[in-house]
């Protein structure tokens, strides 16, 4: 199921004996759009420090009472690495942290959570130091920011500005982000419209902007979110439809579509790439080919 992080936020964690703290913050992998960590603060003995808590260690969450259990015990979590939450987390960090739980690391694989789509997988792989090839990626290296951070970026178009981040949608079994809340309200009052983060051309983090190769109208025209509704397949089809996009379900889960627009934002989004691969190297940003 389709969960807003902000709706998440708040939750308790809780170990196999009492409990841990509760949400404030998501760690965001920039590269494979995923959560990689949620942050979560502490109290009693831990004496009120915010530590890293990863969805590889969770046994079950139950959404009605707003709790996540994790398979860990307060001690261990109390010993855990002190990692700077204030700043984005490094490579030597994730390493230090996985090392110590015994988790096989996430990354240099072809899936999302290790060879898998889901961070149960890896749950079961115990923890093997990472190859050479692997060590030699440099340990300061950054692709984690925080959810907090990134909420109030501003939307760039092709042409206009569109808006500002306010959320993020995610996948409550493999932590994928589906897709970015864009708030519009400067421009069109109380509309909200979502983007998939591979729809994404690049992020400028000097900037705080994330470029999209659509037009403002292309923007305006598309498939209002309610935000008291839950994203069911139905609205994403008609998401995919207007905007001419692949799918990244199968397609014996796709409805019929409900609504289709008289034009492709996809060829208009083609004329433009060019125009936004140039205001990525102008700004000195990375370039995002899309997905």
């Amino acid at each position: 199921m389709l969960r807003s992080l902000k709706d998440l936020e708040g939750y308790t964690v809780t170990a196999t004996d009492g409990d841990i703290g509760s949400v404030v913050d998501f760690f965001l992998d920039d590269q494979r759009h995923t959560v990689r960590y949620l942050v979560v603060q502490t109290g009693g003995v831990f004496s009120g420090r915010r530590v890293l808590i990863s969805p590889v260690s969770f046994r079950d969450a139950d959404w009605t009472t707003h709790r996540f259990n994790v398979a860990l015990t307060v001690d261990k979590v109390k010993h855990s690495p002190n990692v700077d939450v204030d700043k984005p987390v490094s490579r030597q960090n994730e390493l230090e942290y996985h090392r110590y739980y015994g988790y096989p690391y996430y990354w240099g694989d072809s899936g999302v959570w290790g060879a898998g789509a889901s961070p149960n997988g890896l749950m079961t792989g115990g923890w093997t130091e990472p190859s050479r090839v692997h060590s030699e990626e440099p340990a300061e290296d950054t692709h984690l920011r925080s959810a907090r951070e990134v909420r109030g970026y501003h939307i760039q178009g092709r042409d206009e500005a569109i808006g500002h981040v306010e959320d993020f949608v995610v996948d409550d079994l493999t932590w994928q982000i589906r897709y970015l809340v864009v708030d519009t309200s400067n421009w069109w009052v109380g509309k909200k419209v979502l983007v998939a983060p591979k729809w994404a051309s690049y992020i400028s983090w000097p900037e705080r902007k994330v470029y999209v190769d659509l037009s403002r109208q292309a923007i305006k025209d598309s498939p209002e979110w309610d935000a008291a509704a839950a994203v069911n397949r139905e609205y994403e089809a008609r998401l995919y439809d207007y905007y001419g996009r692949p799918v990244y379900w199968g397609s014996e889960d796709r409805p019929v579509a409900t609504h289709r627009s008289n034009y492709s934002a996809l060829d208009e989004a083609n004329v433009g790439a060019q125009t936004i691969r140039s205001a990525a190297t102008a700004a000195g940003g990375h370039w995002r080919p899309q997905g």
